[in-house]
């Protein structure tokens, strides 16, 4: 988005503009080859065939940010079965409120037709057993739809067609002044949607946006809403807080407002026992944000490993007091750890396996014995293992003479390999017995 543009707008005259404000081209600035080729083809296609369709939301925002969007959704008032008309590759989902998929290849165009709230007479607003608020969706025009969204940045149109954005809630003017504002009353959105807590602390760090008092206000009142969410949404909706550029920032903001307890209550408790995040947590998280800003690939499993690694040693420590072996006190000790974290967030099997592996690792890099190495080194799971090690060494640890050795290990040909073994194990033994 060009800011300058924007800021003229408005900061100039205004009073000529009729409800919904609308910003043209060369107010908004919205490059229009950074909108994929796939959403301004199905938006012509439904143009083209009587139906009022536009952009909205989340893209709508980035666009205005000068932030290329990953997903573009279409609203309109074309209802579904008349969506699936128009194109070969179109699915419809959703029992509740239909959607139309529109399929290019792996690129998948999300089209909702418009919706409004049911009347109260038909009982808009029912709780279910938890105090949630759940309601019917019923098909309305543009200006009830703008009424359906979350927060007020969200409630942005952009008719590619005449290229202007449409705004009916001053979205833009929040966006532009770093305010935050959720629609309606919000004890009564976030109770529809607990989830919305979440995606309200996305947008604020994402953004940098500020929340006006009684957003704000409402999300640690009910935080608790968020124990009835399912395990498999609340996982998914922590990937999206983990892996989205901002984690560092999300978990303490998830903290400050009470909601770090119903998605990593172990990360929960170590933060209100010593008042701030662990240096390794600390670490890890500002490793994937940066490994993520630059474009590079992550593992789902290494920063979960991080964040769970304090508790599983806390455990060991009590396990062993009770005097268990100190494999069977560790093999316990993460067991217990990811059951508990299982029953919050439901953590693939496939990811919860890659976890244990990366901590299994960690007692035979730290213990290295003659002609192992050769063997760890070929593990499927090595680097991920020797990063982890690396970075418990970084935090603080008394690891760092043996993360070296590794590292050194890594980058001299089999024969220097083999001799470094051979030292290790001959004359520093010391380095066997650090854990």
């Amino acid at each position: 988005m060009r800011l300058s543009r924007l800021w003229q707008w408005l900061s100039g005259e205004r009073t000529a503009i009729k409800e919904p404000s609308r910003l043209y081209a060369a107010e908004h600035g919205i490059v229009k080859s950074h909108i994929s080729e796939n959403a301004l083809t199905v938006l012509s296609t439904l143009q083209q065939n009587g139906f009022h369709a536009y952009l909205v939301g989340g893209s709508v925002r980035d666009l205005l940010m000068g932030i290329t969007p990953k997903d573009f959704d279409i609203a309109t008032n074309a209802r579904p079965e008349q969506v699936k008309k128009l194109f070969r590759h179109c699915r419809l989902i959703g029992k509740r409120f239909r959607l139309a998929h529109v399929v290019f290849g792996r690129d998948i165009i999300e089209v909702a037709t418009f919706r409004k709230a049911a009347s109260k007479a038909k009982h808009h607003f029912r709780k279910n057993g938890h105090g949630m608020l759940v309601s019917d969706n019923h098909y309305g025009r543009i200006q009830h739809d703008v009424l359906r969204r979350d927060f007020t940045v969200n409630a942005l149109y952009y008719n590619a067609l005449d290229e202007v954005v449409i705004d009916y809630v001053d979205g833009v003017n929040d966006l532009m002044h770093g305010r935050f504002r959720i629609m309606g009353n919000p004890e009564v959105r976030y109770r529809e949607d607990p989830v919305r807590m979440l995606r309200a602390i996305r947008l604020m760090s994402k953004l940098n946006l500020q929340p006006e008092s009684a957003t704000e206000k409402a999300i640690p009142e009910l935080a608790s809403l968020l124990s009835e969410i399912s395990s498999t949404r609340l996982f998914e909706e922590l990937l999206k807080m983990l892996y989205g550029g901002q984690a560092l920032a999300n978990v303490k903001l998830m903290y400050r407002y009470n909601l770090l307890q119903y998605m990593l209550p172990f990360t929960s408790a170590i933060m209100s026992k010593h008042g701030k995040l662990s240096h390794l947590d600390q670490l890890g998280l500002e490793n994937t944000d940066n490994r993520i800003n630059r474009g590079m690939s992550i593992n789902p499993a290494f920063l979960l490993s991080v964040l769970l690694w304090s508790s599983v040693k806390d455990r060991e420590q009590g396990f062993r007091a009770q005097k268990h072996r100190p494999s069977t006190a560790f093999r316990m000790a993460a067991d217990a750890v990811l059951s508990n974290q299982l029953r919050v967030t439901s953590i693939p099997k496939r990811i919860t396996l890659m976890i244990m592996e990366i901590w299994r690792m960690q007692y035979p890099l730290e213990t290295l014995r003659h002609q192992q190495a050769m063997t760890l080194v070929q593990h499927k799971r090595f680097r991920a293992a020797y990063d982890f090690l690396i970075l418990r060494a970084e935090s603080g640890e008394n690891l760092k003479e043996i993360a070296d050795w590794w590292t050194q290990y890594q980058n001299v040909d089999a024969f220097e390999r083999e001799a470094m073994v051979l030292v290790l194990s001959n004359s520093n033994p010391s380095i066997e017995n650090c854990r």
